[in-house]
């Protein structure tokens, strides 16, 4: 298979995947969310929420981030020097963190599906937004191929958090004004 080929495959995986993870926490939001309605809305509500996540997760999510590795790694096979290289050094740093955010998603989502939850729907918003500073984290490296433009990259993703951190702020009083 052509070089070209498994970097497409990659590229494609890397996308379902973060399309799953940007998803199940949305399904966990609902599933706790559903966990405090009253019973007769709970019975019905979080059974189909549970289907839901667990097809979204054991279906879509979990291969896509097994096979973003698989073809990510046969990618690098191909790119050895990149290894050397200060960006790619960083981007596998925070693809390390991706994969530990899908580890922290898949114990959310077991206690999800027993029915339990430590975490409310707004820090589960806020967990939310850490997939996307890991994207665009991941996207700037790749595509600028320099950790210079990392400091700045850097400086651009603490302001993204911030913002979204009161956008997050802002949904929550808004919502509470309109229930």
């Amino acid at each position: 298979m052509s070089f070209e080929y498994i970097k497409a495959l990659h590229i494609i995986f890397v996308v379902t995947w973060f399309a799953g993870l940007f998803y199940i926490v949305r399904l966990f939001i609902y599933q706790t969310e559903a966990m405090e309605r009253p019973e007769k809305e709970r019975d019905i509500l979080k059974p189909q929420l549970d289907m839901m996540a667990s097809r979204l997760w054991y279906i879509i999510t979990w291969p896509s981030a097994v096979l973003t590795l698989i073809f990510g790694t046969w990618v690098l096979s191909y790119r050895m020097g990149y290894l050397e290289m200060g960006f790619m050094q960083a981007k596998l740093a925070f693809v390390l963190l991706l994969y530990l955010y899908h580890f922290g998603c898949h114990k959310l989502f077991k206690e999800i599906q027993k029915g339990r939850t430590r975490w409310t729907s707004t820090q589960l918003r806020i967990w939310n937004e850490a997939s996307t500073l890991l994207l665009f984290a991941i996207v700037f490296l790749i595509v600028l191929k320099s950790t210079l433009s990392m400091v700045w990259g850097l400086l651009a993703l603490i302001g993204l958090g911030v913002t979204m951190m009161i956008a997050i702020k802002l949904y929550k009083n808004y919502r509470n004004k309109n229930s």
